[in-house]
């Protein structure tokens, strides 16, 4: 017997600088992406679409659960021709009151002749999956802004009542997340009350190892198993710091000692004016890694010979005090930062020369609100002013309008917000309802505008009157234009004995 839930495929095709002839819209009191408006002879009318139709597949990628800019992108970036996996109007409304998995509805569909290409996939190309994160709570008052709950019938605990404002949210905790590990320690077979023990006996600062549920979904898919070693640590806030020296007329100017601590390999005496000095190199620095390899197991006279074998520079990735605390709290190496992070991120750190040409500038956006928000998380390290950008989802108003990862937040809807708190700076942005006006600074602008000790402004930032780059949140795709309609390290050879039993040579 025939399913009563028939997807169609619709294969739209259309000549140069023709259009489809349709729009894609979200509305109001409606779930899914909605068809509507199709022209009459348009490749839209042809290939069968009709009004209220629901789009479930664009090119067999699953869109139902995607933001609506994004679906617009994949269907804008098909010059020629388009396929959908539509459903109609009605029969979408009762499947989704009868709770029907549509991406399950698609795979069944025996229209659905292309593969399916999960998430993951863009343009036949393999991209990353989603990734478990690992977030650094630091207790604010008595609470870390979170509740636990347990679901019959499943296992492990997941987030909930979380608070917009408290430590949690600024963290990169989201609501619904599975908790994985504490610390550390696997807590998933653990029981509700053992869970809660051990959170509160953390003292004020936690880590969680925590997944969603699209990353349960790929993990479960891939048949791969769901460890801290690959997690995301872009929430983290406290990053390792990879300097590139080049050796002075007296070598690098620190000295490299190992304690017996069990911190390791530790910088010490840094003398002003020296190569270790410029870049940034501070005393008590734990080093991890040198050109890339982790020193951490080696023993003290092993990591002087690697620096040495370098010849005329070499590159050392350092750690603080809180740096490295964190790290062990997770039971990770922070070198694992710098072999899970895309090239982008593993930045070294260099004085530029003064002949370097570099165009330093902040940027001003406008963005206005989407249906789930302005497609951007707000982070801060707890106890310090300042905030920046993270996670910004792709299609989302703030992808649209070029925000990146790590943005400097400058100014929030004209007020300067560089020394204010992370929850007023979120107050700023709720109050400003649909519409966010944001100034924002890259890091390498930003310490260029600081070490020259001048302020940074909107009459600074590029474009700061042109609206043409800052695209809505709400798109169409239609035969005419769309309407902007309202919807987030030097060396010395010498070395030198100690009294006690560590170990210290001057580099």
């Amino acid at each position: 017997m025939a399913s009563p839930l028939q997807t169609r495929e619709c294969k739209l095709t259309k000549k140069d600088k023709e259009t489809y002839g349709f729009c894609l819209r979200l509305e109001k009191f409606k779930a899914g992406h909605l068809v509507r408006n199709v022209e009459k002879g348009s490749p839209a009318e042809k290939a069968g679409l009709k009004d209220g139709d629901r789009v479930l597949r664009v090119n067999g990628v699953f869109v139902d659960n995607k933001e609506h800019g994004e679906i617009a992108d994949l269907v804008r970036k098909c010059k020629e021709a388009v396929t959908f996996l539509v459903l109609d109007e009605r029969s979408y409304e009762n499947a989704q009151k009868a709770g029907i998995s549509f991406e399950e509805l698609g795979l069944k569909s025996p229209a659905q002749h292309q593969p399916e290409q999960p998430p993951w996939v863009t343009n036949g190309e393999a991209t990353p999956g989603p990734q478990p994160r690992l977030c650094y709570l630091v207790k604010k008052g008595n609470s870390y802004g979170f509740s636990l709950k347990t679901t019959e019938g499943f296992k492990g605990l997941y987030i909930i009542d979380l608070s917009p404002q408290g430590p949690a949210s600024a963290a990169g905790v989201q609501s619904n997340d599975r908790l994985i590990e504490i610390n550390g320690e696997n807590v998933e077979n653990d029981t509700h009350e053992q869970v809660v023990d051990k959170v509160r006996k953390s003292g004020n600062k936690i880590v969680l190892l925590l997944s969603s549920k699209e990353t349960d979904k790929y993990y479960c898919r891939q048949n791969k198993q769901l460890k801290r070693e690959t997690a995301n640590l872009k929430f983290l806030p406290h990053k390792p710091r990879i300097l590139k020296l080049k050796k002075g007329e007296n070598g690098y100017g620190f000295y490299l000692r190992m304690e017996e601590n069990g911190k390791g390999h530790v910088i010490k005496d840094i003398e002003s004016n020296s190569p270790a000095a410029e870049v940034g190199l501070k005393d008590n620095d734990i080093l991890v890694a040198v050109n890339g390899e982790s020193v951490e197991a080696l023993s003290h006279y092993a990591v002087v010979e690697k620096i040495r074998k370098s010849g005329e520079q070499t590159t050392l990735m350092v750690v603080d005090e809180e740096t490295y605390t964190m790290y062990k709290m997770a039971h990770i190496s922070p070198c694992l930062y710098y072999h899970t992070m895309p090239a982008q991120s593993q930045r070294v750190e260099e004085v530029p020369t003064q002949t370097e040409e570099v165009n330093h500038k902040p940027r001003f956006f406008k963005l206005i609100k989407g249906s789930h928000g302005f497609g951007f998380h707000l982070n801060a390290i707890n106890n310090l002013p300042g905030s920046f950008i993270r996670e910004v989802k792709k299609g989302g108003p703030a992808d649209l309008a070029g925000l990146q990862d790590d943005d400097i937040v400058i100014e929030v809807n004209g007020v300067n917000v560089e020394n204010e708190d992370y929850e007023k700076v979120v107050a700023r942005i709720h109050d400003g309802g649909n519409r966010l006006t944001l100034l924002v600074c890259g890091e390498a602008a930003y310490k260029y505008f600081k070490s020259q000790n001048i302020s940074i402004t909107a009459s600074m930032a590029e474009s700061s009157s042109d609206d043409s780059n800052n695209p809505p949140a709400y798109t169409e795709i239609q035969a005419t234009e769309p309407e902007k309609a309202l919807p987030e390290p030097r060396e010395r050879t010498s070395s030198c004995s100690s009294a006690s039993s560590e170990e210290d040579t001057t580099l």
